[in-house]
């Protein structure tokens, strides 16, 4: 059974910083490119970040310079560290797990609150 269980959440104050944990059982973790999307409430979802098995990057303009995503392949973990955050960043992120012509894998989402 394929589990994603995100954590780190949290409220926080703008300028402050989160890190965001994703921790997969289930799967061969280190085939998979894992990524980070969020959604805002009446928003539609939207990546935010991703890593690849190879461990190429990429990040929402809205996040770039900003947010680093990693992955540890002996932990099976992949992470979101979330600095200078911003009231806009307030929004439910949701860990994904995917894999080229295989449905994606999601997390439950963990709530991040940043406050003005």
């Amino acid at each position: 059974q394929v589990q994603l269980v995100e954590s780190g959440g949290g409220l926080v104050q703008a300028g402050g910083s989160l890190r965001l944990s994703c921790a997969a059982s289930g799967i061969t973790f280190s085939i998979y490119t894992m990524a980070w999307y969020r959604q805002a409430p009446g928003k539609q979802r939207e990546l935010v970040a991703a890593v690849t098995s190879g461990g190429t990057t990429n990040y929402a303009d809205s996040v770039k310079g900003r947010f680093t995503i990693s992955r540890d392949n002996a932990k099976s973990t992949a992470y979101l560290q979330m600095n200078s955050l911003k009231p806009e960043d307030t929004a439910v992120y949701y860990c994904s797990a995917n894999r080229i012509r295989y449905s994606p894998y999601w997390g439950q989402g963990t709530q991040v609150t940043v406050s003005s």
